[in-house]
């Protein structure tokens, strides 16, 4: 929280006795497009929060890897799937936490809401045999390549 009173109509809260409620101060704070979310609001900046879901994507002599950070996710809140034979989507939804009546929060900074991100396959992806693993939080899709085949070289004889 800012130590110095803000005249733009802050409304957070500042205690000097909790060290957890104090922030820096953001000159930019409350100054529209200020920030990525800065003037979404309720469910659709928790969405925005969370659908920068970070992707790599390399790719080797056998195949192409995806991986992808989506620490306290489970599997079965991730979904892999090939639309029209060449588009490969990862998505998924980290729930909000319920609230309840009793329940004092001090501060929320972890982010919920949706991802979603496609991939442009090329043509020697085997789509028949993609797989998809889930290990400390961290997303790894694989699509094994076709060999490529080199071209022949075939010796012509001049004659002359």
């Amino acid at each position: 929280m800012s130590l110095i009173p803000s005249f733009f109509g802050n409304t957070r809260r500042n205690n000097v006795f909790d060290p957890f409620s104090m922030d820096i101060w953001d000159p930019f704070d409350g100054f529209p497009f200020s920030g990525p979310v800065a003037n979404v609001s309720g469910p659709a900046r928790e969405a925005t929060a969370f659908a920068g879901a970070r992707f790599d994507w390399k790719e080797t002599p056998e195949a192409h890897v995806f991986k992808a950070d989506v620490p306290g996710l489970k599997k079965e809140e991730v979904k892999v799937e090939v639309e029209d034979g060449s588009l490969l989507q990862i998505s998924g939804e980290r729930k909000r936490e319920e609230e309840e009546k009793n329940d004092q929060w001090h501060r929320v900074e972890r982010s919920s809401g949706k991802f979603l991100r496609r991939f442009k396959l090329p043509d020697n992806a085997k789509l028949d045999q993609i797989k998809a693993n889930m290990e400390n939080g961290v997303l790894t899709v694989t699509v094994p390549k076709e060999e490529v085949k080199k071209a022949e070289v075939k010796s012509i004889d001049i004659s002359g």
